[in-house]
């Protein structure tokens, strides 16, 4: 891999938004991290360049077989002025495993970690500074070869977006609404479930308008074989409170390896806080609920950190979990884990990276 990072400024800068109207992946900075990859050449030419459309063969392999995989992170401006990381490296390992599992070639973690810290760096001036507000971090690959065999790809491009983004709690923490989806799957083990990969996604889109249209924010996903198991919500993990202790779906080869859904097992065992990793039907939570037993339900993904659930919706059944406020535990997770990466509450983990300008 050549590993010599070119930068090339713009002369013409864009006129950054107001940040106390930050839509979610809206705005984009000035600046771009793009790569190529050749077979039997490796990835090569690594330059941070001016935001621009891309120009790219209708015949591209991404456009008709699907060889597109991404990630998510942010960057975080603590009270210091300081700009920092939350668990880097953590999403360019994943961003690894979902580029094997879709045969695409893995890319060098150190190098990419030290390249996204320039690209933060040379855009420093677009992390927005009021309270939750962030700068989000796009690192994803496509297939870019012109061919309609249907084979891997021979060549390859890496890019990485920046957008300024704003509270995900603008007016306060707020349950959501979630409906348990019993006619569509999303992923079986064996598939890309576990893979950051875009194919997912667009698979999830038609439950997900459905719910919305029946007043449901999101989708909770069960397991494809017998629709009887949790795995995720559309954008996070789930974790849930029974008598004390929290469950959480195991990892089974279908659920997404969530950095913050690690991060919050990490956080609840430093605590004390029992963790259950098993399989958890619907049947079992449903009758946990009608107990008296479920205390608290949230979510945990990059963008809302820590969501909790304040009502599940299951056949006909309507679950209000903890009267649709938002329990103790989720708060403390919330305020934790917000606390580290922002700089204002002890990092013993080692989670925050800074980065150098």
């Amino acid at each position: 891999m050549e590993c010599q990072l070119t930068i090339a400024l713009t002369e013409q800068k864009k006129e950054k938004p107001a940040y106390d109207k930050l839509a979610f992946g809206v705005h984009f900075t000035d600046h771009m991290f793009v790569m190529d990859y050749t077979e039997g050449k490796g990835w090569h030419d690594p330059r941070i360049e001016p935001y621009s459309p891309l120009t790219i063969d209708p015949a591209a392999m991404v456009f008709h077989y699907g060889q597109a995989v991404f990630e998510g992170l942010k960057a975080y401006r603590n009270q210091a002025g300081e700009v920092r990381l939350f668990r880097p490296d953590q999403n360019f390992k994943r961003l690894n495993r979902s580029l094997t599992r879709l045969d695409m070639p893995n890319v060098d973690e150190a190098f990419m970690t030290e390249a996204l810290k320039k690209l933060v760096s040379v855009e420093k001036e677009w992390i927005p500074t009021a309270e939750g507000t962030s700068l989000y971090i796009r690192p994803f690959v496509i297939g870019t070869e012109a061919c309609l065999g249907v084979r891997a790809s021979h060549t390859y491009k890496l890019l990485i977006l920046l957008s300024p983004v704003g509270a995900y709690y603008a007016s306060g923490m707020k349950p959501v609404k979630i409906h348990v989806e019993n006619s569509y799957v999303r992923a079986v083990r064996g598939g890309t479930g576990n893979a950051k990969v875009a194919g997912n996604y667009a698979g999830s889109l038609k439950a997900q308008t459905e719910a919305h249209e029946k007043g449901y924010e999101q989708v909770l996903w069960l397991d494809a074989i017998e629709t009887k198991y949790i795995e995720e919500v559309g954008s996070m993990n789930v974790f849930f409170k029974v008598k004390g202790e929290v469950w959480t779906p195991m990892l089974n080869g279908s659920i997404l390896e969530g950095i913050t859904r690690d991060s919050t097992i990490q956080l609840l065992k430093d605590w004390g806080v029992n963790v259950v990793e098993k399989r958890i039907s619907m049947e079992d939570l449903f009758q946990a609920y009608k107990d008296g037993e479920l205390e608290e339900a949230f979510g945990t993904g990059t963008a809302a950190v820590i969501s909790p659930v304040g009502e599940m919706s299951w056949n006909e059944h309507k679950m209000v979990i903890n009267d649709a406020k938002t329990g103790e535990l989720t708060q403390k997770l919330y305020d934790t884990m917000t606390g580290i990466q922002y700089g204002v509450v002890e990092d013993k983990f080692g989670w925050s990276v800074p980065v150098t300008e």
